[in-house]
């Protein structure tokens, strides 16, 4: 249980800008495979980034006039701190990864395209499409029901987390060794990893399955997962393994098919 915390506040540390210091930072130590068995506590991130995203979202419904305008402030502001809270981390991982991608032709470019920290017209085409659609679709799960907009938000963060471990263990990693900061976490996943990821989504769902129809959660979760097998083929056909940007390009599109997923079910209700 110990090493469990740390590896858990490990993960925080890297995905987060929640500071772990002094003291704390000290117990908790770091290792190149401490960093590794930190990727099974992807999904428990989820928890921490999607809890306090959805108490932004809920606070500012709460603070705002009842106009039908405030649910799109809200949400935007939800957006905003779930940004800050994490650093861009994966929406960095997106644009470089829609650049490479589509600036690309052969895998040495597409590859040199990624670790190019300036952003291209791929890539900026990529976060303002990924961003209006996670605002636009929250808003019309929350027209649905607020409650399920809220859950919908805190589980889509643990879900989208939950399907990178998928591309971790079956596929390999392929970018630079020396230069790729998430080369340390992302280059493999133990089964055993897999299941401790599992294990912080199944809870996380059976929580949310109190207040949001299971049918909209299992539509989610479909969605979700279609989302990241479409971007584990684009990067197998393209690179023949997966990058650090890869993953977060996954996250970011799981959490959209998590949306659209639950958006699409809510003609069933």
């Amino acid at each position: 249980m110990k090493q469990f915390l740390r590896n858990y506040l490990l993960a925080i540390q890297f995905f987060t800008r929640i500071p772990i210091t002094g003291e704390v930072a000290q117990w908790v130590g770091y290792s190149p495979a401490m960093l590794r068995e930190s990727a099974a506590h992807f999904p428990g991130v989820g928890w921490v980034v999607g809890a306090l995203s959805a108490g932004v979202f809920a606070a500012g419904l709460w603070a705002l006039p009842a106009q039908a305008a405030s649910v799109w402030v809200a949400v935007v502001l939800s957006t905003v701190f779930s940004v800050l809270l994490t650093g861009a981390f994966h929406e960095d991982g997106l644009a470089d990864t829609a650049d490479g991608l589509g600036g690309g032709f052969t895998r040495e470019k597409v590859l040199e395209i990624m670790k190019d920290s300036r952003i291209g017209t791929y890539g900026a085409i990529a976060l303002i499409l990924v961003i209006f659609c996670k605002v636009s679709l929250l808003v019309l799960l929350s027209q649905a029901q607020t409650s399920w907009a809220l859950m919908g938000l805190f589980i889509a963060h643990v879900t989208s987390r939950f399907t990178p471990l998928f591309l971790i263990r079956t596929m390999e990693h392929v970018g630079n060794t020396e230069q790729s900061k998430s080369k340390p976490l992302a280059e493999s996943i133990s089964n055993k990893g897999v299941l401790v990821g599992a294990v912080w989504w199944i809870v996380a769902m059976i929580l949310t399955s109190y207040l949001v129809p299971v049918v909209v959660l299992c539509a989610g979760a479909i969605g979700a997962m279609v989302a990241a097998l479409w971007m584990a083929w684009r990067l197998n056909k393209r690179l023949q393994g997966f990058t650090g940007d890869g993953l977060g390009a996954t996250q970011q599109l799981s959490e959209i098919g998590f949306y659209l997923g639950a958006v699409f079910a809510l003609g069933f209700q």
